[in-house]
C-alpha cells in the first residue's frame, strides 16, 4: 500500500509517537480511495507495487508524497466475542497473488480491525489513541508479534472498535 503518513497528531497523547504508520487510513491516508478501481486481491490490498502504481497511472494520481509498505498478515483473525483465534481466508473472488518486495524493513505490528471481513478498518492504536495507554514504538506500532498476541487476549483493546482484531507486520518499502 502507498500511504500519505502523517505525523502523530496533537489528539494522539503518546510522545515517543512521531509519525503513524498502522494499515487503517484513518490518520495516514492511502493513496486513493482504492477500492473503487477494482484492482486490490483477495485481502482488498495490493499483490504488488505494480498493482498501485498501474491504478495510480491509469488515474493520473499522485504518488509523489507517498511512503509504500509491505503487509504480511497472521493466519488468524482474534475473535473478541469468545475470546478465541480463528482462521479467515482472503475473498475468493478476488485473484491474490501477492509479490514480496526483494528488500523490506520491518517497522513493528498493527492490530486492525475486520468488521465488515473486507478491507482493513481501524488500527485502535492510533484511531482509538490506545498508543497513549499501550507502549507503540515511533511509527504508532507495536515491537513484536507477540506483544500484539498478548494484548488481544488481555483484553487492552476491548471497547475500542469492533473486532475481530487481525495482525499485521509492516515493512516499509523504498519506491524503485
Amino acid at each position: 500500500m502507498a500511504k500519505q503518513v502523517a505525523t502523530r497528531p496533537d489528539w494522539l497523547k503518546a510522545d515517543g509517537v512521531l509519525d503513524v504508520n498502522s494499515v487503517s487510513n484513518c490518520v495516514s491516508d492511502d493513496f486513493a480511495d482504492y477500492i473503487n478501481y477494482w484492482k486490490h486481491n483477495g485481502y482488498w490490498l495490493f499483490d504488488s507495487l505494480e498493482g498501485i502504481r498501474e491504478v495510480a497511472r491509469e488515474n493520473s494520481l499522485d504518488l509523489s508524497n507517498t511512503k509504500l509498505f509491505y503487509y504480511e498478515i497472521h493466519e488468524l483473525e482474534y475473535v473478541e466475542d469468545d475470546k478465541s483465534w480463528k482462521p479467515f481466508a482472503p475473498e475468493l473472488s478476488f485473484k491474490t497473488k501477492v509479490l514480496q518486495p526483494e528488500r523490506k524493513t520491518l517497522a513493528g505490528y498493527d492490530v486492525v480491525t475486520f468488521c465488515a471481513h473486507t478491507s482493513p478498518e481501524c488500527s485502535p492504536l492510533s484511531c482509538n489513541s490506545l498508543a497513549a495507554e499501550i507502549e507503540a514504538n515511533e511509527h504508532c506500532l507495536l515491537s513484536s508479534f507477540e506483544k500484539a498476541k498478548q494484548l488481544l487476549e488481555e483484553g487492552k483493546f476491548e471497547h475500542s472498535e469492533p473486532g475481530p482484531y487481525r495482525i499485521f507486520a509492516v515493512y516499509s518499502v523504498q519506491w524503485r
